[in-house]
């Protein structure tokens, strides 16, 4: 599938530096173009590379200034990585299958809606209610009483469990598992430890997106709710009984631990570790690798750290950290010109 500049310029809104008719046939990255293809250029720090690129059309902001000749057609857009999305799901190929292939297995007592794809080896329960449209990809488990919405695609090897339901346009990868076993246990006399039965349920609802071999424990009791829109990176584990708020996306290997209450509009990046039951305000950004083991009260807050704190006075004191060694050196050759008999 070929594209002029012109054609893509039309289909985003966008306007055309340089020749209309420059045809693509693929995209790649700035620093590794191709003739023939297109790319983008949404963060400046890879500004250089646009004056060397062979792709044939770079998508830019309006305000793009260059500093230099340039050898590809612009397209001057509001926001190149938005303007991409848009033009990779024009041409994505996504797999369009129906009906449900021999090997599989689904109970007589589940109901199957229309349009529906149920591939080999898979297995649907008693009671499981699967909508229009829904795609389920070989391999996986679907338990009883499940609720699965429509225009929902789950990639094999996925695990959906105990009364969960999953809303519409939802897309689960492969290996996750929602509605697995809450971690409680209950301290007992001695080192032992009782089990405290999870009985509750994952609430998924629409246009949420769950990375591979993410996992989302079921609730002790009532549920554990996933936002209309939430965006979950791969390798995240979410505790019983979490509440993730609308819009709010999290990085890999991020962990939330059980009854914890994240609002709407927040960014969570990677490997960050909170503890348990308290709540994280509306639109709160996370830095990767933070420990946060205390309430976020006011919304739109940035931290970082462990234990994490505001943003701004972390990295003022991360700046002084990085220099200890020398102030300390510094303090001892002032405290011995005050007190020369010192001795360490």
């Amino acid at each position: 599938m070929e594209f002029t500049a012109k054609q893509i310029a039309g289909f985003l809104g966008g306007r055309v530096d340089g020749n209309p008719d420059a045809l693509v046939n693929d995209v790649s990255r700035i620093e590794d173009g191709r003739p023939g293809t297109l790319s983008f250029l949404a963060n400046m720090k890879y500004q250089g590379h646009i004056y060397e690129t062979k792709s044939t059309v770079v998508l830019v902001q309006n305000e793009f200034v260059p500093a230099q000749p340039l050898s590809c057609t612009l397209v001057r857009v509001e926001d190149p990585y938005r303007a991409l999305a848009k033009l990779l799901a024009l041409v994505e190929k996504r797999p369009n299958r129906s009906g449900i292939e021999p090997m599989a297995f689904v109970h007589e007592e589940a109901v199957i809606g229309n349009d529906v794809y149920i591939g080999a080896f898979s297995y649907v329960s008693k009671g499981a209610k699967i909508g229009n449209n829904v795609k389920i990809f070989p391999q996986v488990y679907i338990s009883e009483e499940v609720v699965i919405n429509d225009d929902t695609w789950i990639y094999s090897g996925a695990r959906i469990h105990n009364n969960s339901v999953i809303g519409s346009h939802c897309v689960i990868h492969s290996g996750v598992v929602i509605g697995g076993d809450g971690f409680g246990f209950a301290p007992v006399a001695g080192s032992d430890f009782t089990k405290v039965p999870q009985i509750g349920n994952v609430v998924i609802e629409d246009y949420v997106e769950i990375g591979t071999n993410t996992t989302i424990d079921r609730a002790t009791i009532g549920s554990t709710i996933i936002r209309k829109g939430v965006k979950l990176d791969n390798l995240i584990q979410i505790g019983h009984n979490v509440e993730i708020g609308e819009n709010t996306v999290i990085a890999a290997q991020t962990g939330i631990s059980g009854s914890t209450r994240i609002g709407k509009n927040c960014m969570i990046g990677g490997q960050v570790g909170i503890i348990g039951h308290i709540n994280i305000a509306d639109g709160t950004k996370i830095a990767a690798q933070s420990g946060v083991g205390q309430s976020v009260k006011t919304p739109g807050t940035a931290i970082q750290g462990s234990p994490a704190y505001e943003l701004i006075p972390y990295q003022r004191s991360y700046v002084y950290y990085k220099k200890l060694p020398e102030l300390v050196e510094r303090i001892r050759q002032l405290e011995q010109i005050k007190h020369p008999n010192i001795k360490e």
